[in-house]
């Protein structure tokens, strides 16, 4: 899988290829009944957003009779990793340090979850 500079993906765009990540393969159908109830997204803009989201490089599709069955060309971890990536640089200069201290603060990260980083820490 290919993936290196992949165009940037609105907010809309990555809500939808995070349920493509969930499902493995859907059609605009299927991820249409994926997206909470709360959102009411019409099925033309959940084709045009997969669509997009192929026109970038981020999904491919079979035909399967009449439907388009989309399924991710890009692993989730490298989309995440340079997101990630690209958010620290953005807003902390590259540090870590600072975005933990703020989700620690913010109640985000609780106990257990500092048990967990700390044990991933020790097993690198």
């Amino acid at each position: 899988m290919k993936h290196h500079n992949l165009p940037a993906t609105s907010p809309a765009e990555t809500e939808i290829l995070r349920l493509i990540w969930q499902l493995k393969r859907a059609t605009v159908q299927e991820v249409c009944h994926q997206l909470p109830a709360a959102r009411k997204i019409a099925y033309a803009t959940v084709q045009t957003l997969l669509r997009r989201l192929e026109k970038k490089g981020y999904l491919k599709h079979d035909l399967e009779g009449k439907a388009h069955v989309f399924y991710p060309s890009v692993e989730q971890d490298h989309v995440i990793r340079r997101s990630v990536g690209d958010f620290l640089d953005r807003l902390f200069g590259g540090d870590p340090r600072p975005l933990m201290q703020f989700l620690a603060e913010d109640g985000r990260l609780e106990a257990k979850d500092l048990d967990q980083l700390r044990k991933l820490i020790e097993n690198t």
